[in-house]
């Protein structure tokens, strides 16, 4: 049967910070499913950085993934009550194609939240592994550089890198986020908000220079930290927050005198490139916490209206951790 349900659609472009005046709150009635589709309500709501960039239509709704329940079926393959991951954005109701939905994996502990599905155990944890690994190829005593060390990658990367046996330095936003750094294992961790000149700072933290550097903000300072780097070292591009909210983009040092004098590697990386092996990221990452060499943390917000609230925190340092939308 058809359900009531809201969704949040994207009202207006985005144009420099975000705004509330992005999005719109809006009633909707979810149809009963057809012949392969499944009905599902959502339990949480993901919300991420890349989301900025990859918007709908204006009126459309607002991209991203979710963990829902499977509340009707025409599916014989995904029955009533199966948990499920589902590129359904931000609604709280919806149909969907019971070929496009993944149920959750199976857990090794009952004691982790369903959510970890969109954090750790899911796209930013998945993201972590084969990024790093593939694009940094870390070697047991090499010194890593991770910036926006806090957020939900960040943070992956840089145990990570504790557990390939690197010197692990990762810079956050506010003292809290850099204790929390230290909690989860980095060697060293910095608040770029406080340390004044980053130049002083790497030399003086990574006084043999860097090997890998794991990029997620871009700009001026990703230019410091590539002219700080040792012969050969590796670069991976993950993301560059830095400018995302940028009305024009933002000016850094050229970079190809420290690129050839230091023979560096630098390459992207998209996630959707692995598809076909997300599970073996999950897999390990699974082993790997149940053996306390990983820890996490959520940024839960309560609250399906509160769903643009926790992605405007992502570009003002409000989450802290992986930032989740409780329903």
């Amino acid at each position: 049967m058809a359900v009531a349900g809201k969704r949040i659609a994207y009202a207006e472009a985005f144009d420099g910070d975000v705004k509330d005046s992005n999005f719109r709150l809006e009633k909707i009635q979810v149809p009963a499913p057809k012949d392969g589709e499944v009905q599902l309500e959502a339990v949480y709501l993901t919300v991420d950085p890349y989301m900025r960039l990859l918007t709908p239509p204006v009126g459309e709704t607002m991209v991203g993934e979710q963990v829902a329940k499977v509340v009707a079926s025409k599916d014989k393959n995904v029955p009533v009550g199966t948990l499920v991951q589902a590129q359904t954005g931000w609604s709280s109701h919806s149909i969907a194609k019971g070929s496009d939905v993944v149920p959750v994996p199976k857990f090794t502990s009952n004691d982790w939240p369903k959510s970890l599905a969109l954090g750790l155990l899911g796209m930013p944890g998945i993201t972590a592994y084969f990024a790093f690994l593939d694009c940094c190829r870390p070697k047991a005593g090499e010194t890593v550089v991770v910036s926006g060390a806090a957020g939900a990658v960040g943070a992956v990367v840089g145990q990570i890198a504790k557990i390939k046996g690197c010197q692990v330095i990762g810079f956050a936003g506010s003292d809290k986020k850099v204790q929390y750094l230290k909690d989860i294992g980095y060697d060293v961790a910095v608040n770029y908000k406080t340390m004044g000149d980053l130049d002083k700072k790497l030399k003086e933290v990574a006084p043999k220079g860097v090997d890998c550097y794991f990029d997620l903000i871009g700009g001026e300072f990703s230019s410091t930290v590539i002219y700080n780097m040792n012969a050969h070292g590796r670069i991976c591009v993950c993301g560059s927050i830095s400018a995302y909210n940028a009305k024009e983009p933002p000016k850094a040092r050229i970079l190809q005198p420290a690129i050839n004098g230091q023979r560096l590697s630098i390459q992207g990386f998209l996630v959707f490139d692995h598809k076909d092996k997300y599970m073996v990221a999950v897999k390990q990452l699974m082993i790997w916490l149940q053996e306390g060499k990983l820890k996490y943390q959520e940024h839960v917000t309560k609250g399906f209206e509160n769903t643009p609230k926790a992605f405007k925190g992502l570009f003002t340092g409000a989450n802290f951790g992986k930032a989740i939308v409780q329903i």
